[in-house]
């Protein structure tokens, strides 16, 4: 099967939903490939920062945003071996939303879905995986994709990969990224939630040890700090091992609900940075360019801006039918500034990890006393978190009124 559009997307995340849906409100022709056939993943992230939500209130869909389960974070630092503290404290920012919503990522991809679907120039194709590239000559002209009805071939003027930290199209197109080094993964797994805490973005560390528990209907998300490659290792000092050390840190919690290794899902925390974003008839955007740590809970945010941004200076080129590969540096040179200050600031936190076991904080003496004679320091993480460097406003033709 052989199809043609303006704009293909692949990867139905945050910066794909997100772009498909301000191209399309542009009256570009625009196709969205996403490989699963919903939305409900757990490695999904559910942090939902002030410059998202602004952007939100922006495009009309304020309010369903709002009517969406949630939980405010209104401030955030962490424990350490007893001693809280405030690092962050977004009520500090002149903001319409001074704090972060922790939403499950796939309602608010099914909220950003659903207004995208009510345009008349936006497909969304579930269940189709991008195997490779079309070409002709040098240029990209589409992907090559396997859907329910078998393989087939999407013919685009642009195509943009937004497919992940393991992007199909950028290892196709030869792109390559620059690795930074990261002291940790994670072990994601879930566990009863039967008691009223709220731990969210606060990590609890002891020993060495570092847990982040997300709050969700019914359960808690929980991701626990391993240090780098030491999976195999860990696991081999047994199930009931892993459950001690789990209960020192989160007494409160059931930690007997675990009770297999196949429960426990690895991550492989990665943080890199394309060199270049593009080539010719193809453009990365979100983790396809720089794949982000979890530090910060700022990956979704990002790519959400990286969609605005591309939206805003490739509309027009893409309905004069006339995009150049200068277009697409111009995107790349928009958000460069902001990826790399966000990813020093992380590389800046990954340093304050334990040397020795690759996880739990070490937060100097001198660090501590600054915070606490200063409070209104925690500002500075707060809007470089929160709001960012370079916050990207909806594009007027993109801008609706709340319904009502």
């Amino acid at each position: 099967m052989s199809e043609t559009t303006t704009c293909a997307i692949v990867g139905g995340g945050p910066a794909g939903i997100m772009l498909g849906l301000l191209l399309a409100r542009a009256g570009v022709e625009v196709t969205v490939l996403e490989k699963h056939g919903d939305f409900l993943r757990d490695f999904r992230g559910d942090t939902v920062h002030p410059s998202t939500m602004s952007l939100l209130d922006d495009l009309g869909l304020g309010a369903r945003f709002a009517a969406l389960p949630k939980s405010i974070i209104e401030r955030a630092g962490p424990d350490v071996d007893g001693h809280s503290m405030t690092l962050v404290d977004f009520t500090r920012l002149r903001h319409r939303h001074p704090y972060v919503a922790m939403v499950p990522q796939w309602d608010l991809l099914s909220l950003l879905a659903e207004a995208a679907e009510a345009e008349p120039k936006f497909t969304l194709r579930m269940n189709c995986a991008a195997t490779g590239l079309l070409r002709e000559g040098d240029r990209v002209t589409g992907v090559h994709y396997l859907g329910p009805d078998g393989p087939g071939e999407l013919h685009a003027e642009l195509t943009v990969a937004c497919d992940g930290r393991t992007s199909v199209l950028r290892q196709a197109a030869g792109l390559i990224a620059h690795e930074y080094p990261v002291p940790f993964d994670l072990w994601w797994f879930r566990l009863p939630r039967e008691s009223g805490g709220e731990y969210s973005l606060i990590p609890r560390t002891a020993g060495g040890r570092m847990v982040i528990m997300i709050p969700r209907e019914g359960y808690f998300q929980i991701a626990y700090f391993i240090p780098k490659n030491a999976d195999e290792r860990l696991r081999g000092e047994g199930l009931a091992a892993f459950r001690r050390n789990l209960a020192e840190l989160i007494p409160e919690i059931p930690t007997d609900a675990l009770t297999s290794w196949d429960d426990v899902k690895l991550l492989d925390v990665r943080l890199n940075r394309l060199h270049r974003w593009y080539t010719d008839g193809l453009l990365c955007i979100g983790d396809a360019a720089h794949a982000m740590s979890p530090a910060g809970g700022v990956g979704i945010n990002l790519a959400i801006q990286d969609a605005v941004a591309t939206a805003r200076l490739l509309a027009a080129p893409l309905r004069a039918h006339s995009v150049r590969s200068r277009d697409l540096a111009a995107v790349q040179r928009r958000r460069t500034l902001p990826t790399a200050a966000i990813q020093a600031f992380q590389r800046a936190m990954h340093r304050g990890m334990s040397r020795q076991t690759g996880v739990g904080l070490q937060l100097p003496a001198a660090l501590r006393t600054v915070f606490e004679r200063l409070p209104g320091l925690s500002v500075v993480p707060a809007y470089l978190v929160g709001v960012g460097l370079r916050p990207e406003r909806a594009p007027a033709f993109a801008r609706r009124d709340e319904p009502g």
